[in-house]
């Protein structure tokens, strides 16, 4: 990356996130991203060219994916603006089997030459690679879907929407913060368009329209006096929508402990922005937390985290089996307890699904980038570990002939491999709120947001802070907390899992920026749950020191 682009699209504000290069590619103007691209026949006979090329090379399997990814993000800070960018990446991907070994290959030179050139390349990788495979690519049965396509179903295309709108929301959201008592706020907007092709030699050309949005902001209040300063992120939750989520539907707002405004499916921003300065301000004066044994009550956008962390990572099957240690860890969730049918991941409440198809997730496509059409299955079913996330070439290692559809790639550019797809925990079933959760408690504490996590390697023993605590004294909101954080190991944590909202109360947490593998990718990816509570859990002052 050279120093130029670092600083355009990492440097400033909520833009200081080192953005993946699939988020970057060449900066364009911003008419460009109303390019409708290459036209599908096209992307057809292109990808036919490297098909063929593989079949006469021998390989005995080949797939390739044209992607066009169109990336807009603004970034302020106070009243000002800091920096707009619109970037474009094009090029294609292909991916072979030779001698029973994966080979891969990628170019920007999307003709017939450049398409050649590539496909020759990849089948001289898999051949080359093949003297150290140890057994052959066993790929799972799929079915050939033809020429069929998906879009996200979208209202309204950001590319559509002036940038100067965008720039008076972040503006005004700003604003709303600074008027209510915040010293400091930066606020942006990252929005993404995945335009992917993929065709295989098994018979299947798809093309998909993929959409997300991602509004963010931070805001700080300081105590000049006390020395003290406190921040209050964003209550919004990336999203596989268009820019309508930025219209702020009242109908989609969910009115938490304590007047707390919490967002599905819609957000509003400067409401948002608002109230944060507020709590912030708050927070100043919060009594820092008694540590202790306490039953805790977590809300969506805080425990989507938890679950990434503590249910998502671990039952990655490539994680299961060590491919992972070298670089984000292995897993503690292993076969044996999986074989034995009985292992109690969670109390008899919890059902942990996964599900590529959610509608407005981030995970959502209508088929992976191996050409799986996508679905939802159980990991947890009543408490008990019955299945893990697996792909094509994966699924015969767990007695599965059908793969999950969690395979992805963050570009062209990159190879695809097992992704964690969309994983939620159900709601329950019996009508619940989370004002009837707070009744029931007597010595507790009600966690909303996100914040500083720990986690081992093996996605066991962990440590969560969060955005915003309040105190829960015999069945009511006894103030704000600060300084909390929980400490427990995921089959404990899980297991004390004694109740669980309603479907009134779901919504979804994501992250933008899920990394994994070996030259680093990332994918994006959702949470769903509602308010959940966890009885006799620790809790941890993080202000104080032994």
């Amino acid at each position: 990356m050279q120093r130029r682009e670092f600083v355009q699209l990492a440097g400033l504000g909520a833009g200081a996130l080192i953005l993946p290069m699939s988020m970057m590619g060449n900066e364009i103007p911003v008419e460009a991203l109303l390019d409708p691209g290459m036209d599908v026949a096209m992307k057809k006979k292109l990808a036919d060219v490297a098909l063929n090329t593989a079949k006469s090379l021998g390989a005995s399997y080949a797939d390739a994916r044209i992607g066009r990814y169109l990336n807009q993000y603004v970034f302020t800070r106070e009243d000002k603006v800091q920096n707009t960018v619109n970037t474009e990446s094009f090029g294609i991907g292909i991916r072979v089997i030779a001698d029973g070994t994966w080979g891969f290959a990628s170019t920007n030179e999307v003709n017939e030459e450049g398409i050649k050139k590539a496909t020759q390349q990849a089948v001289a990788i898999a051949r080359a690679n093949s003297s150290i495979q140890k057994e052959p690519v066993v790929l799972a049965p799929v079915k050939s879907h033809g020429e069929v396509s998906w879009k996200t179903p979208i209202k309204k295309d950001f590319k559509e929407v002036p940038v100067s709108e965008k720039v008076d929301l972040l503006l005004s959201a700003n604003a709303a913060a600074m008027d209510n008592g915040a010293n400091f706020v930066n606020s942006a907007l990252f929005m993404v368009n995945e335009q992917k092709y993929f065709a295989s030699t098994e018979g299947s050309y798809i093309d998909q329209d993929v959409h997300r949005i991602w509004p963010t902001f931070g805001v700080t209040a300081i105590d000049r006096e006390a020395g003290k300063f406190k921040s209050r992120d964003a209550l919004s939750a990336p999203m596989g929508m268009g820019y309508e989520y930025m219209d702020g539907l009242a109908s989609e707002k969910v009115e938490g402990p304590n007047g707390l405004i919490l967002y599905r499916n819609s957000y509003d921003m400067i409401e948002d922005a608002k109230n944060a300065a507020l709590q912030a301000k708050e927070k100043l004066t919060a009594k820092s937390v008694d540590p202790g044994k306490y039953d805790l009550a977590l809300e969506p956008n805080h425990l989507g985290l938890t679950i990434h962390e503590s249910v998502g990572h671990p039952l990655e099957l490539d994680r299961v089996l060590g491919y992972e240690a070298n670089y984000a860890g292995t897993s503690f969730a292993t076969l044996d307890k999986w074989k034995s049918g009985d292992f109690k991941y969670g109390s008899d409440i919890v059902n942990l699904v996964a599900d590529k198809t959610q509608p407005h997730s981030l995970g959502a496509v209508g088929y992976d980038d191996e050409g799986v059409k996508t679905k939802k299955w159980d990991l947890v079913r009543n408490g008990v570990l019955t299945n893990y996330q697996a792909i094509r070439d994966q699924v015969h290692i767990i007695d599965q002939n059908e793969s999950h559809g969690c395979c992805y790639s963050e570009s062209w550019n990159d190879v695809q491999f097992q992704r964690m797809p969309n994983v939620s925990l159900e709601p329950g079933k019996e009508k619940y709120s989370i004002h009837d959760m707070v009744k029931d408690i007597e010595k507790g504490i009600y966690i909303a947001g996100r914040g500083s996590y720990s986690i081992d390697q093996q996605r066991y023993n962990f440590q969560f802070g969060g955005t915003l605590f309040y105190e829960i004294k015999d069945g009511e909101i006894a103030g704000m907390l600060d300084d909390v954080a929980y400490q427990s190991n995921t089959q404990e944590f899980w297991n004390s899992c004694t109740k669980i909202c309603d479907k009134d109360d779901y919504r979804m947490f994501g992250s933008f920026f899920d990394g994994k593998g070996q030259p680093p990718q990332v994918s994006a990816v959702s949470h769903g749950c509602s308010t959940a509570r966890f009885d006799d859990v620790n809790v941890i002052n993080t202000g104080r020191t032994v």
